[in-house]
């Protein structure tokens, strides 16, 4: 916990590279003191977490040197080449990530050392291709809201500094013969886990292929934006994330068959520990499985903890699940510190302590029968089955609740139902016809397989389509801020820890946490960070469109609001007037508010209104007593407004005043404003993210 608290440190709330010296040296004389403290323990308990979170800053502040790499300044279209090292298929086209050689004319200091592009038709491609074409790049896009998630950092992190899309022809050119060993093998895996998709999904064809492929390799681009709607409507699209029963299966499949293979030779059996044995190729076999499928951070939290159980069978010692599940975080966080950030640590780490923290309760809720037949312990299996399916769903959705309502702004009432539904079917059929397909696809005899786990993957898709039906299915809610979430995080924390009663005192937290996000204050005025349009609450408490702001973004701002609706379903604002110069509206305090789209109607509107948006630049003698122009909203990003009863506006930025953080551009000198209230940005989310501005976010996003 305390290194975990040393990274949220050095990743929230530094401004600039910090030095990778200082909290290497303080961690060091601290962890000197400690054996003068042994007949202390509070004094050194506190000394060893003082330790551990400094070097968490150090892991935290050594990732950011280690990923420090150019960011793209400003749209540029331009040649480039460049090797393919990663490739997604979409549905039409693909998406790439390229190790650029030449953009245009731009010095390497200046140049993004990768870059993520699309296509839609194209010659066909492979990773390990180096390809020239044009491309049109841009930054990689930061938050659409104040405490949205901002895209740019997650893209630093991966080493990607512009984001866009190639346009004309694609030449294919023969790649340098000196490319680095682990480029080579990173493209061939990849190259690998893309033949197994094409494979899979040329068995079964349509959405159901599509979902077996993600099950067996990680790869979900070619799962369409319905799919990935009902899947998390229904509460079980957790099931499409390599994890836990992924790198279980893989790992039982190994250990048993190497186990059972050596015991049919008797002298082997008796004079080999063939369990040992066993369990050193499980951990081979797990971990190479863990490279196949891309190393997310969910599949890396199960890989620790399955190598730590296998690891326990080598030196015949028990593997305690809590410290199993710490070992995994530390390496984890070690290895990828800005992972903190991010929903699939929080959910997957939480999940699984809340699953060990609650293990007594839901063993206890185990039938046993005795002096009953064949089919009364059938029943007592099946009954148990069940309430342990329904036990495990609820810790696990009660342990991540608050993250996940906190990034995605969505609940799913009828979650329990789809995973009690689908999870007995993914267990016995969808994933035992994965590891059997991956074990017969060396001998090209795995066709059948995979047709047969499509059927499978089809009934699992026919229950989610079933649940999705549901009248709330989905529920928005609005989003609420970062002490919210720690005080709610603080709650999980107290009770998955403890091992005695006291641990129900993390209910206190955890109600804070929750009566501060069931009020949220909610901001009366969104306003792009472009400046081309925004959104006001109406008179009816909804959000309404003024000039027109990205569909994209739109939505990103109803959800915030806790509003359901598509981006096409709102409305102009009823009471604005507009025309080719720009609109104008009052607030609901009265206010004038004045949206510019022309130059020319700059001198009346800064004359008239009271808050002027603009995404050109404004006179500065503009008399408006808030100008958000493009010098403002370059420097500040996307805004937002409340409008309280009495006093000035509040404004929040996503960006704070003077802020300097490595994965943006440092932006102009802007015109003196208002000090706005800022809400540093929250951690990302798993899903696809945006790789153009504006215009194909939405589409991108699918």
């Amino acid at each position: 916990m305390a290194f975990g608290l040393g990274i949220l440190l050095c990743l929230t709330a530094t401004s600039g590279l910090p030095s990778l010296a200082a909290p290497l040296a303080v961690a060091a004389v601290l962890a000197a003191l400690t054996p003068v403290m042994a007949a202390r323990p509070l004094a050194l308990a506190v000394t060893l977490g003082l330790v551990a979170a400094f070097l968490g800053f150090t892991a935290a502040t050594f990732r950011l040197t280690q990923v420090a790499s150019p960011v793209l300044a400003r749209t540029t279209i331009a040649p480039l080449v460049g090797l393919i090292e990663a490739l997604d298929e979409r549905e039409e086209g693909a998406r790439l990530v390229v190790l650029v050689e030449s953009f245009g004319t731009l010095p390497p200091e200046q140049r993004p050392r990768r870059v993520r592009v699309s296509f839609r038709k194209a010659p066909p491609l492979k990773p390990g291709d180096r390809i020239a074409a044009t491309a049109r790049l841009l930054p990689p896009p930061e938050a659409a809201r104040p405490g949205g998630y901002d895209f740019a950092r997650d893209a630093y992190f991966r080493g990607i500094g512009a984001v866009g899309s190639l346009v004309g022809t694609i030449q294919v050119r023969p790649p340098p013969e000196d490319l680095p060993p682990s480029l080579r093998l990173a493209a061939a895996v990849d190259d690998a886990r893309n033949a197994l998709t094409r494979r899979i999904t040329d068995a079964n064809g349509g959405q159901a292929g599509a979902v077996a492929a993600a099950l067996v390799t990680g790869k979900r681009g070619l799962i369409n934006g319905e799919t990935n709607d009902v899947l998390r409507a229904a509460g079980i699209y957790h099931v499409v994330s390599i994890s836990g029963l992924h790198m279980v299966l893989a790992a039982g499949v190994v250990f048993w068959l190497v186990r059972a293979l050596l015991a049919l030779v008797p002298s082997l059996a008796l004079r080999w520990p063939i369990k040992k044995i066993a369990a050193a190729c499980a951990m081979v076999g797990v971990t190479a499985y863990c490279v196949f499928s891309g190393w997310d951070i969910a599949a890396e939290r199960a890989l620790i903890m399955t190598l730590v159980m296998l690891g326990a069978i080598l030196v015949d010692r028990p593997a305690l699940s809590m410290r199993n599940l710490s070992l995994a975080a530390i390496i984890a966080l070690a290895r990828e510190p800005d992972g903190l950030l991010g929903p699939s640590f929080q959910m997957s780490f939480g999940a699984v302590a809340g699953l060990i923290a609650c293990a007594p309760l839901i063993g206890a809720l185990s039938l046993r029968g005795q002096g009953v037949g064949p089919l009364g312990r059938a029943a007592i299996w099946v009954v148990t089955a069940v309430i342990g399916t329904l036990a495990t769903t609820l810790v696990a959705q009660f342990a991540t609740a608050p993250f996940a309502t906190y990034h995605f702004q969505t609940v799913q009432p009828f979650g329990l139902v789809g995973n009690a539904l689908t999870l007995p079917l993914v267990s016995l059929a969808v994933m035992p016809a994965a590891v059997l397909g991956i074990l017969a696809f060396p001998f090209a005899l795995d066709q059948p397989v995979w047709w047969l786990m499509g059927l499978a993957v089809r009934g699992m898709l026919t229950i989610s389509t079933w649940i999705a039906g549901f009248d709330r299915a989905v529920y928005v809610v609005p989003a609420f801020g970062p002490g919210a979430l720690a005080a709610m995080a603080l709650g999980v924390v107290a009770i998955t820890l403890p091992a005695s009663r006291l641990r129900w005192l993390g209910l206190l937290p955890m109600g804070v946490g929750v009566v501060l996000a069931a009020g949220p204050a909610r901001p009366d005025l969104y306003i792009d960070r472009e400046g081309g349009g925004a959104a006001i609450r109406a008179a009816d408490g909804r959000l309404a469109t003024l000039g027109k702001p990205p569909p994209f973004v739109l939505e990103q701002w109803l959800k915030a609001d806790g509003d359901g609706r598509k981006a096409g379903a709102v409305t102009a604002l009823p009471d604005a007037r507009c025309d080719r110069l720009g609109c104008t509206a009052r607030t609901h305090d009265g206010r004038v508010l004045a949206l510019v789209t022309d130059k020319r109607a700059l001198p009346e509107d800064c004359a008239r209104a009271d808050i002027l948006i603009t995404r050109r630049e404004a006179p500065t003698d503009c008399a408006a007593k808030l100008v958000l122009d493009r010098a403002f909203l370059v420097a500040h990003g996307a805004t937002t407004i409340r409008f309280p009863a009495t006093g000035e506006p509040l404004v929040t930025t996503a960006r704070r005043p003077g802020e300097s953080v490595p994965w943006r551009t440092a932006p102009p000198t802007a015109r003196a404003a208002p000090t706005p209230t800022n809400t540093a940005p929250p951690p990302a989310p798993d899903f696809d993210e945006p790789e153009t501005s504006s215009e194909g976010q939405a589409e991108t996003l699918q």
